[in-house]
């Protein structure tokens, strides 16, 4: 389910494409079955778009990874984790409007 600029991440690569990305991360935690994911999604893929090049973006199918959703306790669907030289700079669960995404990746960028 990933689209342009948008990477698939799972429990085998989520350290080496996410902690030691030299860029900030926006990491979707999300399900096929998940309504509210399937919601998020277009403005994920908006927000990959317009950032492109300066936020690197992935998702993490909570359905076929364990091990990186608890690491970070992963309760509800979707959970947008900003990551900021490896570390969890700031997260949003539940769907949001765009601008409000937007908003924390400036504050990533800042």
């Amino acid at each position: 389910m990933a689209g342009q600029g948008i990477f698939e991440v799972n429990d085998a690569n989520f350290d080496q494409e996410v902690l030691q990305s030299e860029q900030p991360v926006l990491v979707d935690f999300w399900a096929s079955w998940c309504g509210p994911c399937k919601a998020v999604a277009p403005i994920v893929e908006s927000v990959a778009a317009s950032y492109a090049g300066k936020v690197k973006v992935a998702k993490v199918n909570v359905d076929e990874n364990s091990a990186a959703p608890s690491r970070y306790g992963i309760r509800g669907i979707p959970t947008l984790l900003f990551f900021k030289g490896g570390k969890v700079a700031d997260q949003i669960v539940g769907y949001v409007p765009q601008n409000v995404i937007e908003e924390k990746v400036q504050k990533l960028l800042a």
